[in-house]
């Protein structure tokens, strides 16, 4: 099985980032509903701090990495246009499969994924680095205040809890448009 450059940067940015957001973001929901338990010593809380502080951070960068990457290099690759042919945009000379967004836009099955699932997915994507960094954030600056109020806590949840939804859906329809019209 051979991958194009594309492919590969394509996998590189769904699957490695994506999965490595994942792992960080499940060990980070974990710390954030231990922290304030009231079972924890000084010595645990003061450990679970540094852990939840190096998870939330390292989630951050990873969905800022995986936004970038998708944002200046894939998304590129992915509404070129084909040639103009005759004043028409028709794949002169070049096979549709190498313009993705055109691809979809040539069915009538397949213009929902364009028109609904990647113009919504390039939007919702930058939501998860945003709330990530503002998770992080908070969980640093006030994490002694984190594990005494509960409010607080809760407030932080609901923004993880929608990053990672933000996340969720644009790695979905991302990976169901790419297999409906792969980015080669």
């Amino acid at each position: 099985m051979s991958m194009s450059f594309r492919e590969l940067v394509t996998a590189l940015h769904g699957m490695v980032l994506g999965a490595a957001f994942l792992l960080a973001f499940s060990g980070g929901w974990v710390a954030l509903r231990s922290i304030g338990s009231g079972d924890l010593t000084t010595e645990g809380r003061s450990r679970l701090h540094c852990r939840m502080a190096m998870l939330l951070w390292s989630m951050t960068i990873l969905a800022w990495l995986a936004v970038l990457l998708g944002t200046w290099v894939i998304y590129p690759w992915y509404r070129a246009k084909p040639p103009v042919a005759g004043g028409v945009e028709t794949p002169a000379g070049a096979a549709l499969a190498e313009y993705p967004k055109y691809l979809l836009l040539s069915n009538p099955q397949t213009t929902d994924w364009h028109e609904f699932g990647m113009e919504w997915k390039e939007h919702v994507a930058w939501l998860a680095p945003i709330l990530a960094t503002a998770v992080a954030f908070v969980a640093t600056c006030r994490r002694e205040q984190l594990a005494r109020d509960a409010m607080l806590r809760r407030t932080v949840l609901f923004l993880y809890g929608v990053c990672f939804f933000a996340a969720a859906v644009a790695g979905g329809l991302g990976a169901l448009i790419n297999k409906a019209a792969p980015t080669r």
